[in-house]
């Protein structure tokens, strides 16, 4: 058993991967997900209920799992100086290529070589029903914090997660038992949105990466000054915690920051189709064009600049989406300008409405 640890652990660095080992039965934790589920915290990620049955048991899809092979790929890197302007930030992991096609080509390559060895497998990255963090938590590969990230003691939670389950026993790695944060509230007062109701318990809808990344509505009124400049998800849990102060900087350079910031009026102006094609490979594609030029208006609104009300009057309330409509409307009333009168779309509409129920 020591010699296949020590394999599998070769096999991992080799596709530079850190790695820790679980055993396997009942997901870790299963319990506290289905409340968190139960009481609507996951606002509208509606694929987050779905394959509970697997999420709760990987043995549904590998009947013969024995060990879970967490893996963690750092991504950290030095963030860029503030350009200042009329600029949006970006969270960290967005910065360069985007983790999902990297980390899944290593793990294709990774189950191919178990697969020569007559090791059966199945995992994935965050897109397939597994609770990575359970497992990362289960394995000892850090511990979870009250701003519900996976944190290695002291170190670092700039790391992305994957899991892969095997069908051969391997000595698992003790948990990390003690309680890491004790009395620190860092994370939790820092959020601007209040999306912890609890320590280590996030409500998704109000949450700035969520309605920044993964929603494709209009944030509610009271959240988006909350914002400030964040055009793409949101770190300040993460940039606050006391075990994130000397993190390793990261070798891999396909998270080089590229994209630390977003210039706003560029957004706004670009087409949708031109604004794809310019972030292909990166997760920046994920909120899609309308998406983007709606968290662009919002921040443009934060950041009280008059002269933005120009590329907001040009590009933002003309375009086809409503709520990049709506998003604009919300922002020109911010900067002291005036909105549009009337709109055909319901959401624009509000958004006019609300402006002048405000003056």
């Amino acid at each position: 058993m020591s010699s296949t640890r020590a394999a599998l652990t070769a096999l991992a660095a080799h596709h530079g991967f850190d790695i820790r080992f679980a055993a396997v039965g009942p997901t870790p934790r299963m319990e506290s997900y289905e409340a968190w589920l139960a009481d609507g915290l996951h606002g509208d990620l509606a694929w987050m209920e779905r394959g509970r049955e697997v999420r709760g048991d990987p043995r549904r899809r590998l009947p013969d799992a024995k060990t879970a092979m967490v893996l963690a790929l750092n991504h950290h890197w030095r963030a860029p100086p503030d350009p200042g302007g009329r600029t949006g930030r970006v969270a960290r992991y967005a910065w360069g290529r985007d983790y999902h096609n990297l980390i899944g080509k290593r793990l294709k390559k990774l189950r191919r070589a178990l697969r020569e060895q007559g090791i059966a497998s199945w995992g994935g990255v965050d897109t397939a029903p597994i609770l990575e963090r359970a497992w990362a938590a289960a394995a000892g590969l850090g511990f979870s914090g009250k701003n519900t990230m996976q944190i290695r003691v002291g170190s670092t939670s700039w790391f992305f997660l994957a899991v892969v389950f095997i069908d051969v026993s391997v000595t698992p790695d003790r948990a990390v038992e003690s309680d890491h944060c004790g009395t620190c509230r860092r994370c939790l007062d820092i959020c601007p949105t209040h999306a912890f109701v609890a320590p280590y318990r996030l409500d998704a809808s109000r949450c700035i990466s969520y309605w920044t990344i993964e929603s494709r509505a209009l944030p509610p009124r009271e959240l988006r000054a909350g914002f400030s400049r964040w055009v793409f998800g949101c770190d300040l849990c993460q940039e606050v915690c006391p075990h994130n102060h000397r993190p390793p900087d990261e070798a891999h350079h396909d998270f080089l920051p590229r994209h630390a910031w977003l210039d706003l009026d560029d957004l706004l102006d670009s087409s949708d189709d031109a604004l794809m094609e310019r972030f292909r490979g990166t997760p920046l594609r994920r909120p899609g064009a309308a998406g983007l030029k709606r968290n662009a208006a919002l921040v443009l609104g934060n950041l009280g600049d008059d002269a933005a009300v120009d590329v907001l009057r040009r590009s933002g309330i003309s375009h086809a989406d409503p709520v990049v409509r709506g998003a604009s409307v919300w922002a020109l009333q911010r900067l002291g300008a005036e909105p549009p009168v009337r709109d055909h779309s319901p959401i624009v509409q509000a958004e006019i409405d609300a402006c002048s129920e405000t003056r």
